[in-house]
C-alpha cells in the first residue's frame, strides 16, 4: 500500500526498539523536589591555605571536575527533579515548533565543480531530465536538439551502466560529490533529484533551462520555434501577448486547456471545484512581452492530467491521444491569477531560476505543482509573469496506472493554497529572504513540512554558491484596487472546440458522480480542522488516518499518549486532551471549526453535509454516550471528586456561562458525563471554549466530565446541531465487527484500527459511502 511505502522511505530514526506501543501509558505528572547533595567530601585539615593550594592544585582541579560531572549526571538522571523536568519540557516544546532558518547571506562560500569531467564545460541552454530506466527514444531525440545540452539525473533505480552519447549523466555518487547542500534532503528514488541538475546547469553557465522528462518529443525538433527562448537581444520577440482578464476579482486560477480548444480536459493541479468552468474568456487584455520568465508548454498526446481525469475519462484500454489547437496564441497570466505548472514541459529563464526548486516533503505527483504555485507568487515580486504556449511536445500514453493516493496533497490542499498565496504578503526587502519567508509560512499552514523550510534555505544558499545573482524586487500592485478595463483594452479570441469523442464522455464539463461528491465534501469541510486522538500505535496508523480524512478536511492533527516527532504526533493524555486544544485553535486561527475524534470511532463524513458549522455538535442524544449521574457525599468516590471540581469551576464562571450551565444541570450533585469520542466546536465559540479551559486551570477534571460541562455552558443543548444524534454507539463491539458498521449514520463506535490490514478492511467497508476510497488500497 502506498502510504506504507512512503512511511518506510522516511522511517523514524529515533524510535525506541524496546518500547511497547500497546502499553497503557497514562501517567500522572507528579513533581517531586529532590535535594541535590551539598557536601560529598570530608573537611580538609587546618593547614596554611596558600601552601596547601600550591601543593595540591592538580588535585583541586581533578576534584572540581569530578564534582561537576557527578552533579551533571545526577541532574540528568533525576527526572523527578522539577528543574530537570522543566528543561526537558522546554526542549519538547522547541521540537514542536518550526524553526526559522538563520542564513548569513553575505558569507556564502562559492562551490566550484572540482570532481566531474565537465568542470570547464559551459553552455547557456540546458535540458534537465530525471532518468530511471535505460535511455528512451524520446530522450535520444532530445540530445539532438541543436544548441541545447542535456543533463540526466540518476536515482536509486537507474542502471549503473546508464549512458547516452550527447548527455551528461550524474549518478548518485557523482551528485553527492558536487558539494551541494540540497543533496542531504533529497530522497534516493525520486525525480526531485532534478534539483541537483538545475544547480549543475546554473553552475555551468545556464541562462535558460528547459525542464523536461524522458517521454516527451519536442514538436518539429526545435524549442525555439515554440517557446520564447530569447527575451532580450536581437533574437528576442518583443510582441504583445494576450492576457487573461482580471475583471473578475474572485478568480484566482484558470484552466488553460480551454484556451487551446479542449474544454473537457483539465491539467493536474487544477482544483477539482474549478473543473466545471468550461466557458471561454469573454475578453482578454494585453501585456508587453519580455518578462514571461516561466513559460508553460501544452502537451499533445497525453497532456498533464491528474488521476481523476485519467480514470474517469478513459473509454477502454486505448491510450489517450488528445490534440490541442496549435494555432491558438500564447496567453499570459496577470498578477492575482495562477495556472498549474509541471516539471516536464516548462521553460525557465535566469530571472526565475530560484523557482526551479522541487519540494521534498510532499508526494511526487504534488511536488512540481506546489512548486509552480509557490513560484508564481514570488514571480510577481520581480515583475515577471507566466505565459502558456500552444503544443510544444508530444507525450505518448503508456496506459499505466495513475497513483491517485500520490495526488492526495493536490486534491486536498491546492485550492486553499492558491487562495493563501494570492493573499500572502511579506515585509522582506530582498528576494531570497522573501522566498524563505514564504516557505516558512507555507509550512506553518501545513502545505509542506519544516523539511522544505530547511531545504529552501539550502537551495538558496547553493544558488548563491554557484554564482547565481538574485533579481531585484519590483513594485507590486496587488494591494491596490485593480484598474477598470476599458472597451479599448479588450481583445477577443474565441477558442476552437476540438472533438472529444475519444474521451468516451459527453462534453458537458461535468465530472462523474463520485468526483462531484468529493468536490462537495471538500467544499463543506475544506476549512475545518480534524483533531484525532490515537490510543493505538501511531507509527502504524498515523499516515493512514491522514490519508483517509486528509482528503476532506483542511488538516488532520494527530494526538497520542506517545509523542513522535517524525510523524508530527503530539503527546496528549486522553483524560486531559481538552487542555491541549487551545494550542491547535491558535495554530489554525482562520479555520471555520474544529472536529475532535478518537481513533476508536469511525467518521462517515458524507452524512455531515447538512450540519450547521456555526453550532456545537456532540452526542448528547445518544444515551450510551451522554448521561447524568447523581453523586453522593462519599469523598473517596471518583465521581464525587469530579463533581466537586466542577462546582468550583462553575462558581468562577462569568454570568452567561453559569446561567447556561445551571439551566441544564440545576442540581449541584448532578454530574454530566459524555464519552466525548466525537464533538465539534465552531469558530464563533472558540474563545468561549478557551476561556473555560483556563478556568479549569490545574484541576484534574476528566475529559468525559469537562467536555459536557463546557458544552452546556457555551450554549443550551436545544441549540446543538442534531447531526450526531443517530450515531451507532455500543459499549462493546460485536463478534463480527462488520455487522456494526453502517454507511447511513454519521459515526460508528467502537471500531479498532491498529494495523495496515485493519485499515484496508475499514477502507473497503467505508467505500460503500465513498467509492473513491478504493483508490487508496
Amino acid at each position: 500500500m502506498l502510504v506504507q511505502e512512503r512511511s518506510s522511505a522516511q522511517k523514524p530514526s529515533n524510535l525506541n526498539p524496546n518500547s511497547n506501543p500497546n502499553s497503557n501509558s497514562n501517567p500522572k505528572p507528579y513533581l517531586r523536589k529532590t535535594d541535590l547533595p551539598t557536601n560529598r567530601f570530608t573537611e580538609t585539615k587546618n593547614l596554611d591555605f596558600s601552601v596547601w593550594v600550591s601543593e595540591n592544585l592538580y588535585k583541586i582541579v581533578s576534584v572540581l571536575l569530578l564534582v561537576v560531572t557527578v552533579a551533571a549526571l545526577f541532574f540528568l538522571r533525576n527526572i523527578g527533579d522539577t528543574a530537570a523536568l522543566l528543561c526537558f519540557e522546554n526542549k519538547a516544546r522547541d521540537l514542536e515548533k518550526i524553526e526559522y532558518p538563520r542564513v548569513d547571506w553575505n558569507r556564502i562560500t562559492p562551490i566550484y565543480d572540482k570532481t566531474s569531467r565537465y568542470a570547464n564545460f559551459r553552455s547557456e541552454k540546458w535540458i534537465v531530465v530525471s532518468v530511471t530506466g535505460y535511455p528512451s527514444d524520446s530522450l535520444k531525440k532530445l540530445v539532438k536538439l541543436r544548441g541545447w545540452q542535456v543533463v540526466a539525473i540518476g536515482n536509486s533505480g537507474t542502471p549503473a551502466d546508464w549512458s547516452l552519447k550527447g548527455a551528461i549523466f550524474l549518478s548518485l555518487e557523482e551528485q553527492a560529490n558536487l558539494g551541494f547542500r540540497v543533496v542531504d534532503y533529497l530522497p534516493y528514488d525520486s525525480y526531485v533529484r532534478k534539483n541537483v541538475g538545475y544547480l549543475f546547469a546554473i553552475q555551468h553557465g545556464a541562462k535558460k533551462i528547459f525542464d523536461a522528462d524522458d517521454r516527451g518529443e519536442v514538436i518539429d525538433g526545435d524549442l525555439g520555434k515554440h517557446f520564447d527562448v530569447d527575451l532580450v537581444g536581437e533574437g528576442s520577440r518583443q510582441d504583445v501577448l494576450l492576457q487573461y482578464s482580471h475583471d473578475n476579482p474572485n478568480r484566482t486560477v484558470v484552466n488553460p486547456y480551454v484556451h487551446f480548444g479542449q474544454r473537457s480536459v483539465w491539467p493536474r493541479g487544477l482544483p477539482l471545484e474549478n473543473v466545471g468552468e468550461i466557458g471561454h474568456e469573454e475578453f482578454y487584455t494585453e501585456v508587453f512581452g519580455g518578462k514571461q520568465f516561466i513559460q508553460q508548454g501544452i502537451s499533445n498526446g497525453l497532456p498533464d492530467v491528474d488521476s481523476v481525469f485519467y480514470f474517469t475519462r478513459k473509454s477502454g484500454l486505448e491510450p489517450f491521444d488528445i490534440r490541442f489547437d496549435g494555432h491558438a496564441p500564447k496567453v499570459a497570466l496577470p498578477q492575482g491569477i495562477m495556472v498549474p505548472l509541471n516539471s516536464f514541459n516548462t521553460m525557465y529563464h535566469a530571472s526565475a531560476f530560484w523557482g526551479l526548486m522541487l519540494p521534498v516533503s510532499v508526494s511526487r505527483m504534488a511536488s512540481d505543482v506546489l512548486r509552480g504555485y509557490w513560484g508564481q507568487r514570488i514571480l510577481w515580486e520581480v515583475g515577471g509573469y507566466v505565459a502558456v504556449y500552444p503544443p510544444t511536445v508530444h507525450r505518448y500514453d503508456r496506459v499505466e496506472a495513475y497513483p491517485f493516493s500520490e495526488e492526495k496533497d493536490l486534491h486536498v490542499n491546492v485550492g486553499r493554497l492558491i487562495k493563501y498565496l494570492v493573499s500572502w504578503r511579506s515585509n522582506k526587502h530582498r528576494l531570497f529572504e522573501m522566498i524563505l519567508d514564504l516557505s516558512f509560512a507555507m509550512a506553518e499552514e501545513g502545505f509542506w513540512t519544516d523539511r522544505d523550510v530547511k531545504f529552501t534555505a539550502a537551495w538558496l544558499q547553493d544558488l548563491l554558491a554557484v554564482g547565481y545573482q538574485q533579481p531585484r524586487l519590483s513594485t507590486l500592485d496587488l494591494g491596490r484596487p485593480r484598474p477598470t478595463i476599458g472597451h479599448g483594452d479588450q481583445r477577443e479570441f474565441i477558442p476552437q472546440k476540438l472533438p472529444s469523442v475519444h474521451l468516451g464522455v459527453e462534453e458537458t464539463g461535468a465530472v462523474n458522480y463520485e468526483i462531484a461528491n468529493l468536490i462537495r465534501w471538500r467544499k463543506t469541510f475544506g476549512n475545518v480542522v480534524l483533531i484525532m486522538h490515537c490510543s493505538g500505535p501511531v507509527e502504524r496508523t498515523a499516515l493512514e488516518w491522514r490519508l483517509l480524512y486528509g482528503r476532506i478536511f483542511r488538516s488532520v492533527v494527530i494526538l497520542s499518549e506517545k509523542k513522535d516527532v517524525d510523524l508530527v504526533v503530539q503527546e496528549t493524555h486522553l483524560d486531559q486532551a481538552y487542555k491541549y486544544l487551545p494550542k491547535i485553535f491558535d495554530q489554525f486561527s482562520s479555520a471555520e471549526g474544529f472536529l475532535f475524534l478518537q481513533d476508536n470511532t469511525i467518521l462517515n463524513y458524507w452524512n455531515l453535509l447538512q450540519a450547521d458549522k456555526t453550532k456545537l455538535w456532540i452526542t448528547n442524544k445518544v444515551h450510551e454516550s451522554w448521561s447524568s449521574v447523581l453523586t453522593g457525599d462519599n469523598n473517596a468516590d471518583w465521581l464525587t471528586q469530579q463533581a466537586s471540581m466542577v462546582q468550583k469551576v462553575v462558581s468562577m464562571m462569568p454570568a452567561h456561562f453559569q446561567v447556561n450551565y445551571k439551566e441544564t444541570s440545576n442540581n449541584d450533585k448532578n454530574l454530566l458525563l459524555c464519552s466525548s469520542e466525537i464533538f465539534y466546536v465552531p469558530q464563533r465559540l472558540i474563545s468561549d471554549f478557551v476561556e473555560l479551559v483556563n478556568l479549569v486551570d490545574n484541576l484534574e477534571i476528566h475529559q468525559k466530565v469537562a467536555i459536557p460541562m463546557f458544552f452546556v455552558s457555551m450554549d443550551s443543548p436545544q441549540n446543538f446541531d442534531p447531526v450526531l444524534d443517530t450515531t451507532i454507539y455500543k459499549q462493546k463491539p460485536p463478534t463480527n465487527s462488520s455487522t456494526l458498521y453502517s454507511a447511513k449514520v454519521p459515526a460508528v463506535h467502537p471500531w479498532s484500527v491498529s494495523s495496515e490490514q485493519e485499515f484496508i478492511k475499514l477502507i473497503r467497508i467505508m467505500a460503500e459511502g465513498d467509492p473513491l476510497l478504493m483508490e487508496l488500497v
